[in-house]
Protein backbone atom coordinates (compact mmCIF):
# COMPACT_ATOMS: atom_id res chain seq x y z
CA UNK A 1 0.00 0.00 0.00
CA UNK A 2 1.68 2.98 -1.46
CA UNK A 3 0.46 6.64 -0.01
CA UNK A 4 0.96 9.94 -0.78
CA UNK A 5 1.99 12.52 1.98
CA UNK A 6 1.43 15.89 1.67
CA UNK A 7 3.13 18.42 3.88
CA UNK A 8 4.28 21.62 4.94
CA UNK A 9 7.73 23.15 6.53
CA UNK A 10 6.66 24.58 10.59
CA UNK A 11 3.58 21.71 10.71
CA UNK A 12 3.14 19.89 13.87
CA UNK A 13 0.74 18.01 12.58
CA UNK A 14 2.89 17.02 9.09
CA UNK A 15 5.43 16.20 11.39
CA UNK A 16 3.50 13.82 14.19
CA UNK A 17 2.08 12.05 10.74
CA UNK A 18 4.95 11.59 9.26
CA UNK A 19 6.61 10.13 12.51
CA UNK A 20 3.71 7.85 12.91
CA UNK A 21 4.01 6.15 9.32
CA UNK A 22 7.43 5.88 9.83
CA UNK A 23 7.36 4.12 12.84
CA UNK A 24 4.74 1.70 11.31
CA UNK A 25 6.64 0.95 8.59
CA UNK A 26 4.18 2.33 6.32
CA UNK A 27 5.15 3.73 2.48
CA UNK A 28 4.99 6.74 1.35
CA UNK A 29 5.92 9.43 -0.73
CA UNK A 30 5.90 12.95 0.52
CA UNK A 31 4.98 15.84 -1.00
CA UNK A 32 6.49 19.48 1.02
CA UNK A 33 3.73 22.35 -1.02
CA UNK A 34 6.73 25.01 0.61
CA UNK A 35 9.02 23.10 -1.75
CA UNK A 36 6.45 22.57 -4.43
CA UNK A 37 3.76 25.05 -4.89
CA UNK A 38 1.70 23.47 -7.52
CA UNK A 39 0.65 20.74 -4.70
CA UNK A 40 -1.16 23.53 -3.48
CA UNK A 41 -3.20 24.07 -6.68
CA UNK A 42 -3.60 20.40 -6.75
CA UNK A 43 -5.16 20.01 -2.94
CA UNK A 44 -7.24 22.95 -3.71
CA UNK A 45 -8.62 21.23 -6.91
CA UNK A 46 -9.61 18.05 -4.36
CA UNK A 47 -11.13 20.65 -2.20
CA UNK A 48 -8.82 20.53 0.66
CA UNK A 49 -7.01 23.32 2.09
CA UNK A 50 -4.91 22.14 4.85
CA UNK A 51 -2.39 19.36 5.31
CA UNK A 52 -1.20 16.85 5.91
CA UNK A 53 -3.28 15.00 3.74
CA UNK A 54 -2.69 11.23 2.92
CA UNK A 55 -4.25 9.79 -0.60
CA UNK A 56 -4.08 6.57 -1.94
CA UNK A 57 -4.56 6.43 -5.48
CA UNK A 58 -5.08 9.77 -5.66
CA UNK A 59 -8.23 9.94 -3.52
CA UNK A 60 -7.61 11.37 -0.15
CA UNK A 61 -8.26 9.40 2.71
CA UNK A 62 -6.99 11.22 5.76
CA UNK A 63 -7.05 15.14 5.87
CA UNK A 64 -5.81 16.83 9.08
CA UNK A 65 -3.77 15.00 11.97
CA UNK A 66 -6.05 11.77 12.68
CA UNK A 67 -4.53 9.21 15.03
CA UNK A 68 -7.78 6.99 14.80
CA UNK A 69 -7.53 6.85 11.09
CA UNK A 70 -3.71 6.56 11.07
CA UNK A 71 -4.09 4.00 13.60
CA UNK A 72 -6.18 1.78 11.35
CA UNK A 73 -3.78 2.40 8.44
CA UNK A 74 -1.43 0.39 10.83
CA UNK A 75 -3.11 -2.76 11.07
CA UNK A 76 -4.18 -2.96 7.31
Amino acid sequence: MALDLYTKDNCIQCKMTKKFLLENNIEFGEHNISDHPEYISYLKEKGLSTVPVIEQDHSPIINGFRPDLLKKLAIQ
